[in-house]
């Protein structure tokens, strides 16, 4: 249901900011802090961040929006790259892949994990070897493991640096995660592409279970609930590198990245923005990074429209791509 409303919401966004002619993060940007809290729903989280709580954090970015958004444009947002790590690519692709993220500017890259010790152990020493001491090397679980397992197995990979452990196990444990927590630091914990809405968030802030809040903008209610994930989050302190891992996913979480930069948590430390670098072709302003970063779209809307070809294309189940399985 939360997809569906949030598939909903977001094209209103991206209707509005069209009839504004300004991308969802400047829209929101430009937004004052009163403005931006009453989009929110705090039903269910004030024990944890009141309206009046939001609108004095948001305030207290306020001095300074207009140089983050300079920077923004002439900086871009830094980035981390998924594409060398994915399970069964050889160890030379992962090497070939590695190296190439590194020539091309990311500052980190991520690795699955979850299948074998054995072969974790190899490619996590491999990557290390690859990048280098000062790049980070992410793993992913996609929820894998059960608590004690994935206790075992993270730290057995500890000697090489994790920059974070991400979905270790159930998106839906709040305890299980804060045990995974406690049990593989400093190791920090990452989660939320599978997040189902703001009162999980909330709880998994609370419960001091995750180090990293990865937001989606597709898998909850919308703009509006991940405006209410943003200030929860800052509220606590824990950073947001958004889940990108996905068709379209880059092109419309990028303006949420870049919002939270400019208007809530006012700074990129330990914020890097994933990158898949696949299916952008499909969209008409696709998102770009450069140098390791993403570069600010200018283009109106929330970056969500495909060309015609492709909807045409890829439509289930009459397109001519599923015809011709």
């Amino acid at each position: 249901m939360h997809m569906a409303i949030g598939c909903l919401v977001n094209a209103v966004w991206d209707l509005a900011c069209r009839r504004a002619g300004k991308p969802l993060w400047k829209y929101l940007a430009d937004l004052s802090p009163q403005e931006l809290v009453e989009l929110v729903d705090f039903r269910y989280l004030t024990d944890a961040l009141t309206p009046d709580e939001a609108v004095e954090l948001l305030r207290g970015k306020s001095s300074g929006r207009a140089e983050r958004e300079a920077l923004l444009r002439t900086e871009g947002h830094p980035a981390y790259t998924t594409t060398p790590g994915w399970l069964g690519y050889s160890d030379e692709k992962l090497a070939r892949l590695a190296r190439a993220a590194v020539d091309a500017g990311f500052g980190q890259i991520k690795l699955k994990v979850g299948d074998n010790l054995d072969d974790d152990k190899r490619r996590m020493a491999l990557a290390r070897e690859v990048v280098g001491p000062d790049i980070g090397v992410a793993t992913d679980a996609n929820q894998r493991w059960d608590v004690a397992e994935a206790i075992t197995w993270m730290n057995e990979l500890r000697d090489f640096r994790p920059a974070w452990i991400e979905e270790p196990t159930s998106p839906d444990d709040i305890l299980g995660h804060a045990a995974i927590r406690r049990g593989v630091a400093p190791i920090p914990v990452a989660t939320g592409e599978h997040v189902q809405n703001r009162v999980v968030f909330k709880q998994l802030l609370q419960a001091e279970a995750l180090d990293v809040v990865q937001i989606d903008a597709c898998r909850v209610g919308g703009v509006n609930e991940n405006l209410a994930i943003l200030l929860l989050a800052a509220k606590f302190g824990v950073p947001v590198c958004p889940h990108a891992g996905g068709v379209g996913l880059s092109e419309l979480v990028q303006h949420l990245a870049m919002f939270d930069y400019v208007a809530v948590s006012g700074t990129h430390d330990s914020r890097p923005l994933e990158w898949a670098d696949h299916l952008h072709e499909h969209f008409q302003v696709p998102a770009r990074v450069s140098g390791g970063r993403y570069v600010a779209p200018d283009s109106p809307g929330i970056g969500a429209q495909m060309h015609p070809d492709s909807v045409a294309r890829f439509s289930f189940p009459d397109g001519p791509e599923w015809r011709a399985q």
